[in-house]
């Protein structure tokens, strides 16, 4: 055999034609090596080929062969195949020739060859020589042209087989056993190849799907943003990951969630090829997820409720934070309609069992424009009052306690969902306390989510915070109004008159919720012309304190009709106070108190209180005190000054006398009495809140209602920490001239001489008409202070807003109204007193008593009675 070149050359098969092992455009050798067309399966594979001839040695030895044994062809040719591509090491004892197997018949085996270090994909071994390697050696005898043996070898790198072994497998299992569809797009998105899932979901054989597109599977809109989608991946390499995809499933309307993955796919030199897609069907996910989103925004809701909802005490407002709640959060459009006798505080309205009865709309809200009203409900304005027909839905709801579903394809209703707008209206009874209160009608628009068995009972949740919410209100304005009748009935009027008094006041409850409270003040008119003030404050705040000041507030104008003394009235007052904690009365509440020095006064009422008597003919005013802050007197052109009243002790406390100061206060003089509301809180000192309230005496306009406001708006009163009441009165004494006295010797002619003196004063006022009635009456008093009285007799005309006339005299015997008999000659003067006088009474003083009379001034055309008529009246 002629020695073959040291250079690689073509190995020819049987015809003598190249065997094409290296692929098509393999370089001659000598030529620049040329790898195989991108994508073929060369790139994979690694295979080569040499030939060897009739004495067993190599001859020819491929390029590719170069490649893989990392051994050149001059290295190889005339070399047994064996020791030109094993290395010694690798060679195992007593390995066969080459030339021994050459029998002509074909032969495999495996032998063992070492990787070239560069070509080495899983890096350099031991000492930079590469890994060690497996090459399959198949041996395809042939002859040469001149008859002698060859054989032609293939060599193949037993790792490549066993990877593209794994990579079919891989294959195998996406396409043929993954649970997930999977799709090959090539470079011009079509399908090339589905994997079994996705035929199975979208019908058809796995063959079938080729070709087609994702037009072919979605909606427009969404095949248009996933083409979108997989054209950017190709172009850019950047993977798609999660993509939420939204169809329906072949031959259903149901709508499918799918969670789609797109990636390029390269050719083993790099080339991209197309896009691999893996979808997973999440509906199931995307239910539990749109669940759990839905449970939450209901737990929002149902938290924000018990945040907004209630913050007032007003039907109204509750009504209204009911829907700012519910729109838009839950719904689109929604009304509030409550029982219109529950509004007018009918504890039974008629009409409930059947839920025909009277109902208010108290509240609407709408996140639509130009939106219609809930099913049932017609165009019902705010404030209306309307009927639910008996056969409606509404009406139902309210029957039987249990909300209705009103839909768009109810018969019953269709016509009344105006324009066709909503879809679907939830009418929920108001119930609390098991008591239906109202109705919430929630309505969702067409377009929007339809209401589920979750929005139901939410909106049944809604429904039932707010109805005991609203029915807590009704409870409040209720009892607010009985609270407010009960505080006008024990406080003065709002314009309280006293004789040479201007009067203002101010009241402020502690309590704003029930504005009730144990302050009070009062003025009360007393014979003669004079003036009671008091002003008083029971400790304690709200109804129970309320009640107590209004019980000791009667007691005192019970009190000031006997005419008694301030200090008088004060000590008898301190009894009441202690009979009022103890239901046995005030002795037993003081022995009680006698018993033990440090008696419990927890059931004792305490208050304080200044009572002062005003002569608007003296100018002088007699205080007393109880435990109370001191009056504060204002002298025209002087500073304001706190009266040096002996303070006493509280009333309920009892052990102590009270005591009498008398003040002569100056004509323009303003006076103001007042509660420790005013002038003490917890963030000052009482000290500092009385200089204080002085300083704002000293700087206050001239009108009186005006002072009233200035002291207020100064102070700083921290109100709704204690009640408040303050008291003002500008002194305007009884003018000189409007005032008649005379002293009268006890002498018969004292008679005649004080009807003369009256008749002749009456006069002087143009009361002419009077003075018939006023001689009869006057002669009847002097009589009696003759016949009955001691001393000297004065008589007094007072002339203000009524004729007041007055007999002194130095007895202290009381006179006593009797009912004379047909055969009596005297005893009908009081009774005559009585019948002509507008009233009449008398009072103790220092020296005696005094009886009085009082006559209405005339009023244009009206005549008063005639003394004639009425002598013969009592006969």
């Amino acid at each position: 055999m002629s020695e073959i070149p040291a250079k690689a050359t073509e190995p020819k098969g049987p015809s003598g034609d190249a065997t094409g092992d290296d692929g098509p455009g393999e370089a001659p050798v000598g030529e620049t090596w040329q790898s195989s067309p991108p994508g073929s399966i060369y790139d994979y594979i690694k295979v080569a080929s040499f030939s060897i001839g009739a004495d067993g040695l190599v001859d020819q030895w491929s390029a590719r062969a170069e490649r893989l044994f990392g051994v050149a062809a001059r290295d190889a040719v005339g070399k047994d195949p064996i020791e030109a591509f094993v290395p010694p090491e690798l060679r195992a004892g007593g390995h066969r020739k080459m030339a021994e197997i050459l029998d002509g018949r074909e032969w495999t085996g495996v032998v063992p060859f070492r990787v070239p270090a560069g070509d080495d994909a899983d890096g350099p071994g031991a000492g930079g020589r590469g890994r060690e390697g497996i090459a399959e050696v198949y041996v395809m005898p042939t002859e040469t042209e001149e008859g002698e043996r060859a054989a032609v070898c293939i060599v193949v790198d037993v790792r490549a087989l066993r990877q593209i072994e794994t990579d079919l497998a891989a294959s195998q299992a996406i396409f043929g056993q993954s649970p997930f569809g999977f799709l090959l797009f090539g470079t011009d998105l079509r399908v090339q190849r589905a994997n079994r899932r996705f035929a199975d979901v979208f019908g058809g054989g796995v063959e079938d799907h080729r070709g087609r597109t994702v037009h072919d599977y979605l909606p427009r809109h969404e095949a248009d943003r996933m083409a979108a989608a997989m054209k950017r991946v190709l172009e850019t390499g950047d993977a798609v990951t999660d993509m939420q995809i939204v169809g329906p499933a072949p031959g259903s309307n149901d709508r499918r969630h799918w969670s789609i993955n797109l990636y390029r796919v390269h050719s083993g030199s790099g080339r991209p090829i197309g896009v691999a897609g893996l979808g997973t069907d999440v509906t199931r996910r995307h239910a539990a997820a749109r669940e759990a989103a839905h449970a939450r925004r209901n737990l929002a809701l149902l938290n924000e409720a018990g945040a907004r909802i209630g913050n007032s005490l007003d039907l109204e407002t509750t009504a209204r934070e009911l829907l700012d709640v519910a729109v838009p959060g839950f719904c689109d459009l929604a009304s509030v309609d409550l029982y219109q006798g529950l509004l007018d505080g009918d504890e039974t309205p008629p009409g409930l069992a059947d839920g025909s009865a009277e109902l208010r709309r108290v509240a609407f809200a709408s996140a639509v424009a130009d939106a219609p009203f809930p099913a049932g409900a017609g165009p019902i304005d705010v404030g209306a009052v309307h009927r639910f027909g008996f056969t409606s839905p509404c009406a139902d709801a309210l029957r039987t306690a249990r909300p209705r579903l009103v839909t768009g394809d109810d018969d019953e209703s269709a016509s009344r969902l105006t324009r066709g707008l909503v879809q679907s209206t939830l009418a929920v009874p108001m119930v609390a306390h098991d008591t239906v209160v109202g109705l919430a009608q929630f309505s969702r628009t067409k377009g929007s989510e339809p209401f589920g068995e979750r929005d139901r009972a939410l909106a049944v949740e809604l429904a039932a915070r707010a109805a005991v919410c609203i029915d807590n209100a009704r409870l409040y304005r209720r009892e607010h109004e009985r609270a407010l009748i009960l505080q006008r009935s024990l406080l003065p009027p709002g314009d309280p008159e006293a004789s040479g008094l201007d009067i203002a006041c101010r009241y402020l409850p502690g309590n704003a919720a029930t504005e009730v409270g144990g302050d009070w003040f009062d003025v009360i008119e007393l014979p003669g012309h004079r003036t009671a003030l008091v002003v008083g404050d029971v400790m304690g705040r709200g109804l129970r304190a309320a009640v107590a000041m209004g019980e000791l507030r009667t007691a005192v104008r019970t009190l000031a009709l006997l005419d008694l003394e301030p200090a008088e009235v004060l000590s008898a007052l301190d009894e009441i106070a202690r009979g009022l904690g103890n239901p046995a009365g005030p002795q037993q509440s003081s022995r009680a108190a006698r018993k033990a020095a440090d008696a419990d006064l927890s059931e004792v009422y305490l208050a304080t209180c200044v009572y002062a008597v005003y002569d608007a003919v003296t100018r002088r005013c007699t205080f007393a005190n109880a435990g109370h802050l001191p009056p504060v007197l204002v002298e025209p052109g002087e500073s304001a000054l706190m009266l040096d009243v002996p303070p006493g002790l509280p009333l309920g406390v009892g052990g102590e006398p009270f005591e009498d100061v008398e003040v002569e206060l100056p004509e323009g003089a303003l006076l103001a009495l007042y509660t420790d509301g005013l002038v003490e809180s917890r963030d000052h000192p009482l000290d500092e809140g009385l200089n204080a309230f002085v300083r704002a005496l000293n700087d206050a306009p001239p009108a009186l209602e005006d002072v009233c406001d200035h002291v207020l708006n100064t102070l700083d009163t921290h109100h709704g920490e204690d009640d408040i009441a303050l008291l003002m009165a500008r002194v305007q004494g009884l003018p000189s001239e409007h005032v008649g006295d005379w002293t009268l010797p006890r002498d018969l002619k004292s008679v005649g001489r004080a009807r003369e003196l009256a008749c002749d004063q009456l006069r002087d006022w143009d009361l002419e008409r009077l003075c018939d009635t006023a001689e009869l009456l006057v002669s009847e008093l002097v009589t009696n202070a003759l016949r009955y009285g001691d001393g000297d007799i004065r008589l007094r005309l007072l002339l203000d807003r009524t004729l007041v006339c007055e007999v002194w005299d130095a007895s202290f015997v009381q006179p006593r109204r009797r009912r004379a008999r047909d055969t009596d000659e005297g005893g009908r003067g009081l009774q005559l007193v009585g019948l002509l006088s507008a009233a009449w009474g008398s009072r103790r003083t220092p020296r005696g008593k005094t009886v009085w009379f009082e006559l209405a001034l005339p009023d244009g055309d009206a005549e008063p009675m005639d003394a004639a008529e009425a002598l013969l009246s009592l006969f």
